[in-house]
């Protein structure tokens, strides 16, 4: 009789070895990575909540910019004037900004009813949800203890507070511009096209928010990507040319729509001079806020100054040092020290891509918003000081038209 020996007991590798249950994504989602400290998360929760409160407390008493809630309205009325981001319903004039911020809020409005909270619901949510995308981005490079003060900062920061409480545009370009630092570190650390494709459409949706503002953080994005990318030269040189197409076409379709329908048959575009999306984009809101008044290049800035005269030493004079300015040579010193500290490391080394990505976001803002010799307001730097008198004719405008609207309409 012939007893068969039973079969050989399989070697327990790593691809055969029992797996531990996953964590479910909700679980994590209110816990936390495993590998985090039991702190990390109810601590994040805590100043989303915090961010919440700050940004949503008392709502009905927010007036917010009365020349963009005009636009909204106006948006609410008619389909051609949400489009255009017409100030009025009668699409006469556009306000001069695209119109992607507005279509957030319009959208809002047309769901919920136009009011405050309608159309600041919006604003407190990018807002809240830009400091849980910073918590996330820097967290992944630096640690939990770094990502939580990135968010605890970017929640109490005075301006932070002041503009998310606010219907200018600056809440949605903030966050579209984080969502394009995520998807570009993503893609420097895996090399892939896609991440870098979503990040330049990321940007160019934020070209139609604020339009050249958007773009300040590009030569940032590119040097990082060029340089850090896990990818041959020319995969990243290739990827790059593809990213840019994404983000011209991104960037580009409603002002090429814009200005290719005649101007008997849209509103005339405020603040250019010729009556095209292309002047506003290189003159009033491009060149002229560099140069100003003696930009040859389409509708000048005028040379307005509210946040001081330019020059490096505007961040810390009496308009705009009053807040957090004090923290420039501090970040510039651990920058420094950062990127000595990963001079060793290899050219893929996602810690100093990531330095290298805030530290020339900080760079260009702050040259940029110094030299800047156009219209400037400070409010777009951390400072709570805010210029009303510029405002006032905006708004001036803006109550006329609306007053107007409902006076054709009977109301």
């Amino acid at each position: 009789m012939t007893t068969l020996a039973p079969p050989p007991t399989p070697v327990q590798d790593g691809r055969h070895r029992a797996a531990t249950p996953p964590v479910s994504r909700v679980r994590r989602l209110f816990t936390g990575a495993p590998e985090d400290p039991r702190w990390a998360r109810p601590a994040l929760w805590a100043i989303l909540l915090l961010a919440t409160v700050l940004y949503a407390w008392n709502l009905t008493s927010v007036t917010g910019n009365s020349f963009y809630d005009a636009a909204v309205y106006s948006g609410t009325k008619s389909w051609k004037a949400f489009f255009f981001g017409a100030l009025d319903s009668g699409s006469f004039i556009t306000v001069d900004k695209p119109p992607f911020a507005l279509w957030v809020m319009g959208l809002s409005a047309r769901v919920f009813g136009y009011g405050t909270w309608q159309l600041m619901l919006p604003m407190v949510t990018v807002g809240v949800g830009s400091v849980a995308l910073l918590y996330r981005l820097v967290k992944r490079d630096f640690g939990v203890v770094a990502g939580t003060i990135a968010a605890l900062v970017l929640t109490l920061t005075p301006i932070t507070v002041a503009i998310n409480r606010d219907t200018n545009p600056d809440p949605v370009l903030v966050f579209l511009m984080l969502l394009g630092a995520a998807a570009l570190l993503k893609a420097v650390r895996t090399g892939r096209l896609v991440p870098l494709v979503w990040s330049a459409v990321a940007i160019g949706f934020a070209f139609n928010t604020k339009m050249m503002q958007a773009y300040v953080v590009l030569p940032a994005f590119f040097l990082v990507y060029l340089w850090a990318a896990n990818a041959s030269l020319g995969r990243r040189i290739r990827n790059l040319a593809v990213a840019t197409v994404a983000l011209v076409v991104s960037s580009a379709w409603w002002m090429v729509i814009v200005d290719l329908i005649p101007a008997s048959s849209r509103p005339y575009i405020g603040g250019s001079t010729d009556n095209t999306v292309w002047d506003l984009v290189i003159g009033y809101n491009g060149f002229g806020r560099i140069f100003g008044a003696s930009s040859s290049v389409g509708s000048a800035g005028n040379g307005a100054s509210f946040g001081g005269s330019s020059g490096l030493y505007r961040m810390f004079n009496d308009i705009m040092g009053g807040q957090i300015s004090w923290l420039i040579p501090f970040a510039a010193i651990a920058l420094a020290g950062g990127l000595v500290l990963r001079g060793r490391a290899p050219r893929t080394d996602a810690r100093r891509a990531a330095l290298m990505l805030w530290g020339g976001w900080f760079v260009l803002h702050f040259l940029t918003f110094s030299l800047a010799e156009g219209t400037f307001h400070p409010y777009y730097v951390p400072v709570q000081h805010r210029e009303r008198d510029a405002e006032g004719d905006r708004e001036a405008v803006a109550a006329l038209l609306v007053g107007a609207d409902a006076d054709l309409r009977g109301d």
